[in-house]
């Protein structure tokens, strides 16, 4: 078999990632969950995403999410199991993936070989994930395959999602970068999201933000100004270096030819989402 080339699997992910995320800034998964009983904003993430796992408690979700203030789960959990069943919300978050699909990439890419193509080699790579240590990817993969191949491929890109998710946890606690330093160095790389966007999200403070600004200071690794120094760019980088290897297995079993084609079928799709205003525009930034 090729050897795959370097970093092949990070550019599959960065590819199918962004289709799975759509869901959760869609809206129509707002309505969905609306029609439960759900409409605060940050009650909907932690249900819809943590709902896998179970009725389970907030101690858990902080642990799985990482980077959310526990503060903020423990406000929506686990009082939103006495409104919704994890498993009413996991039919609604594939119904609304199902709207949000189609809405965004049109019926003829749902409908097209190339979106069955790319579920199929999608689920293949899956073939190899792993669930030890894995507690989002574990509880996923134990949810059904949907029969529609557009919602298939959802389904395989929330598992190789959750999967490099989970491995990155292990690679932050690795490399000593505790919930908010993850953050505040993603964000200085320029490629995290606006901390504006994280504060409204994750449940943290300005100061817990600046708190984490100056511990980094402190170790060497941002500037005055929040730009990264060479040892910040050169400590992203091993954690990423870190994910990769733990997350290599599924990509390795695809091959260098099928994850080369996964990830241009994947670019294509994502590419058509964004246009159609998948994400909002303020969510990127260091501003």
């Amino acid at each position: 078999m090729t050897p795959l080339p370097a970093r092949a699997g990070r550019r599959c992910h960065n590819a199918l990632n962004p289709l799975h995320s759509t869901v959760y800034f869609s809206p129509d998964l707002a309505e969905e969950l609306a029609s439960l009983g759900v409409t605060d904003r940050n009650a909907v993430y932690l249900a819809v995403r943590s709902a896998a796992m179970g009725a389970v408690g907030p101690g858990t979700v902080t642990a799985a999410f990482y980077n959310f203030s526990h503060e903020l789960i423990t406000r929506h959990l686990p009082a939103v199991w006495t409104r919704v069943s994890p498993e009413e919300v996991l039919a609604a978050r594939l119904r609304a993936a199902d709207v949000t699909l189609r809405r965004l990439l049109g019926e003829d890419a749902i409908d097209s070989p190339e979106l069955a193509e790319a579920a199929e080699l999608a689920l293949r790579a899956t073939e190899r994930c792993t669930r030890h240590a894995r507690p989002l990817y574990a509880a996923h993969a134990d949810l059904p395959v949907p029969e529609e191949p557009h919602l298939a491929y959802w389904h395989a890109a929330t598992l190789l999602r959750e999967h490099r998710g989970d491995g990155h946890l292990a690679a932050l606690l690795s490399v000593g970068l505790d919930p908010l330093e993850a953050l505040v160095s993603h964000t200085a790389t320029g490629k995290g999201m606006n901390p504006r966007w994280i504060l409204a999200t994750r449940g943290w403070q300005p100061a817990d933000w600046e708190a984490a600004e100056e511990r980094l200071r402190e170790r060497g690794l941002l500037t005055a100004d929040g730009r990264l120094t060479e040892a910040g760019v050169a400590l992203r980088a091993e954690l990423e270096e870190q994910t990769d290897r733990l997350d290599s297995a599924p990509y390795e079993h695809l091959g260098a030819d099928g994850v080369e084609r996964l990830t241009e079928l994947g670019r294509g799709f994502m590419v058509t989402a964004v246009s159609a205003g998948a994400f909002p525009e303020e969510l990127l930034g260091k501003g």
